[in-house]
């Protein structure tokens, strides 16, 4: 058999599938060739893309797949071993990447899984997220629930009105079925239901505070909620088989105000609450939440704020109108006692001027009687009624005074006088008196006690005159002495006077006025009665003396007025006594020191025992007063011209009158217009008489209105016969009188 070289011939293509599969292979390979651009521009564009990397060998994967079948398209025809071996290597590559491929895959594949996982875990954040973006809306809700029910509860300081709008804006705001307020009684052994929402209720009606209930809500300062059929809850009847809606019931703490006081804290006690129970709607599958609970917490503690100002505002009212009541009370027990004392003032001032006029008959009368030739029986009745008469005076003017005192009416009279002459009147006018009991009476006055000083002369010489007539008056025998200096600032305050506290200073100085007697002593514990009005110690010695018991009363109010103090020592019974004041005085400007007057009363150098021929008119509308004025003028010998009416004055007066003696305090008449008139009538001073009023009270407002209208002198009732001749002795001497007491 022969050999056989042939070759096995191909299979015969066909034309039409070979032409599909090059066109396949085309487009196989177009496609591989763009999936690369694309995951090219993936990666570019995703910039959270973790795996990169991965993306690559897929796009070398692709590509060379694509390559493959790119070259297979020149395999369907006649090729060369050049293609064939590129055919070859690109299948190997292929090989490669794909086996590299599935085994990265291996190990991604869990990191995929994984990613999944956290997406989930993310959409789970994002639902989580959304729940707590609702809750923060629910919470603004709340709190814009919250702002407007504080403004409504807010807006009015009406304890009712809180309550009420209360229950309402919460039945509004959490569409209530049903909201009441439990109050508790004044017992605080029983709540009672004040107020509901719907007012459909019988309001008043009470439950026992003690329930367990009541004490679960009372002791936990949350909202609870409690059984729908508790007795605090069961607020409407529920008809049918109607499921009641959940309940809660929250306290609401009460300001209780004791003992409130308008400059001091109240006294507090939150011991005290109220109940406020709130029901949803029946028949409903809603349930309470913790917003709206919270709600309900806030609103209760607001509202416990809002009852607080209003308690605060009730009681602060309740106190201003009985400081009111008060104020009205005392503004009209203000106005009685204005109009008693201008009634007791105007009483005083009407018997005063009608007490003086009996007793200046009866003073100048016995004054009269007693320079005549008298008996020596007849001589102790008229000296005993002259110094009943004066005693009477005495009284009148000391009651005066102490009425002025009291009611503040009397102030000092301040202007430059000579101090050392004030003692020394004093102890002229004490002297004589002394002596009738054989008293001895000495005046000490210090070297460097002031020759003049500013103060009060008569409120000064009218003090000591007090305190040195009580010596004599309770001292049978032995001394008084009289001492005058200059209080030192280590001895102003040694003694027990806790209300005085005395200051130094350059302008002015402490006048410090002792009295001692051997006299009748008092005992220790009546000296503290002494300055007492209309009191008297009840020795023997006492009794007898007589006294009204307002002398050293006086004397205290006159030394307080002064800045000063009084007090007085003993050591008791039969030992004697000593009194002591001290009294602030200025000093005087020593500018003025060269011109001050020799003293307030300028004493002629030598008294006139008679005037005989000097004319004098005197001017009163009571018949009595005028004769006996008119007799004390005559009996010293001048020719006296007597009329009631001040048109009868002028009509009689001439430049041969010297002086006129006028009454000023008659009722219903001005006095001072007499004086005016004269002025006028005569305008020269040389031809007009010298004008003395006649008064009963010589007070500021009686100087004022005489120096006003050109008194020369004032006169205080009742007057004597030596009074008189004194006041015409300085008249004709000085022509002025500034007083004569």
């Amino acid at each position: 058999m022969l050999a056989c070289n042939c070759i096995e011939p191909q299979w015969p293509a066909d034309e039409l599938l070979m032409k599909y599969q090059y066109i396949s292979d085309f487009f196989i390979a177009l496609a591989y060739f763009s999936i690369p651009l694309e995951l090219i521009y993936f990666v570019k564009k995703s910039a959270v893309f973790p795996y990169r990397w991965v993306l690559v060998q897929f796009g070398a994967f692709i590509v060379l797949c694509g390559a493959t079948h790119l070259i297979n398209l020149w395999t369907f025809s006649m090729h060369s071993r050049t293609v064939a071996i590129v055919m070859t290597t690109a299948k190997v590559l292929t090989a490669v990447v794909s086996c590299a491929t599935a085994l990265m895959l291996v190990h991604i594949i869990p990191d995929l899984l994984s990613v999944k996982t956290r997406e989930l875990f993310l959409k789970n954040k994002a639902a989580e997220l959304d729940r707590e973006m609702g809750l923060i809306r629910t919470q603004e809700e709340t709190g814009r629930h919250v702002r407007m029910l504080t403004h409504e509860i807010r807006s009015t300081l009406d304890r009712h009105t809180i309550l009420k709008t209360t229950l309402v804006e919460l039945g509004r705001t959490l569409a209530l079925e049903e909201c009441a307020l439990w109050m508790p009684t004044r017992t605080g052994l029983e709540l009672q239901l004040s107020y509901t929402l719907r007012q459909q209720n019988p309001v008043g009606y009470t439950v026992p505070m003690h329930l367990p209930v009541i004490n679960q809500v009372f002791s936990s300062n949350r909202a609870v909620k409690i059984s729908p059929n508790s007795p605090v809850a069961r607020l409407r009847q529920l008809a049918g088989r109607h499921i009641p809606g959940e309940v809660v019931a929250v306290r609401v703490p009460l300001l209780h105000l004791s003992n409130f006081q308008i400059n001091d804290w109240p006294e507090l006690s939150t011991k005290r609450y109220a109940l406020m129970v709130l029901m949803l709607p029946s028949d409903s599958a809603r349930q309470w939440h913790v917003h709206e609970l919270e709600l309900v917490e806030v609103v209760a503690d607001q509202v416990a704020v809002a009852l607080s100002h209003a308690a605060i505002l009730e009681e602060s009212m309740r106190a201003r109108d009985l400081l009111m009541e008060q104020n009205i009370a005392l503004d009209l027990a203000r106005r009685e006692a204005e109009t008693a004392i201008r009634a007791r003032n105007d009483f005083l001032a009407v018997m005063n001027h009608e007490m003086r006029t009996p007793m200046h008959a009866i003073i100048a009368l016995s004054s009269l009687l007693q320079e005549t030739e008298l008996t020596p029986e007849q001589r102790l009745m008229v000296e005993t009624i002259l110094r009943s008469s004066n005693l009477l005076a005495t009284l009148v003017n000391d009651v005066l005074d102490l009425s002025r005192l009291e009611d503040g009416s009397l102030q000092l009279e301040i202007a430059t006088f000579n101090l050392h002459s004030v003692f020394r009147e004093v102890h002229n006018m004490i002297k004589p008196v002394a002596s009738i009991k054989r008293l001895s009476v000495t005046l000490n006055i210090a070297a460097d006690l002031p020759m003049y000083a500013i103060g009060d002369e008569k409120r000064l010489m009218q003090t000591i005159l007090n305190v040195v007539g009580n010596a004599v008056k309770f001292s049978k025998e032995g001394s008084i002495s009289i001492t005058a200096f200059v209080a030192k600032s280590e001895s102003l305050r040694d003694f027990q006077a806790p209300d005085f506290f005395p200051v130094q200073s350059d302008n002015h100085f402490y006048l410090r006025v002792q009295v001692k007697d051997s006299g009748s002593g008092i005992n220790p514990q009546d000296i503290p009665k002494l300055f007492t009005k209309f009191a008297q110690t009840q020795t023997l010695a006492t009794r007898n003396s007589g006294g009204s018991g307002l002398g050293l009363a006086i004397c205290k109010r006159f030394v307080n007025l002064m800045e000063g103090h009084i007090w007085i020592e003993s050591e008791g019974l039969g030992k004697g006594c000593t009194a002591t004041f001290i009294v602030k005085l200025r000093f005087p400007e020593r500018s003025n020191e060269s011109k001050l007057p020799f003293g307030p009363k300028l004493q002629a150098n030598h008294v006139q025992t008679n005037f005989p021929g000097l004319k004098v008119l005197v001017m009163d509308d009571n018949g009595v007063s005028r004769s006996v004025t008119k007799g004390l003028l005559a009996h010293l010998g001048c020719d006296v011209t007597a009329v009631s009416l001040i048109d009868e004055s002028l009509h009689v007066i001439s430049q041969e009158h010297k002086v006129v003696f006028m009454d000023v305090s008659m009722p219903g008449i001005d006095g001072y217009e007499l004086a005016v008139r004269i002025h006028e009538k005569f305008t020269k001073r040389h031809e007009r008489p010298a004008l003395v009023a006649l008064t009963g009270s010589i007070d500021k407002i009686t100087k004022e209105n005489c120096m006003r209208v050109g008194v020369d002198g004032v006169i205080l009732k009742p007057v004597s016969v030596d009074k008189i001749r004194s006041v015409l002795s300085e008249l004709l001497e000085h022509r002025v009188l500034f007083e004569a007491m």
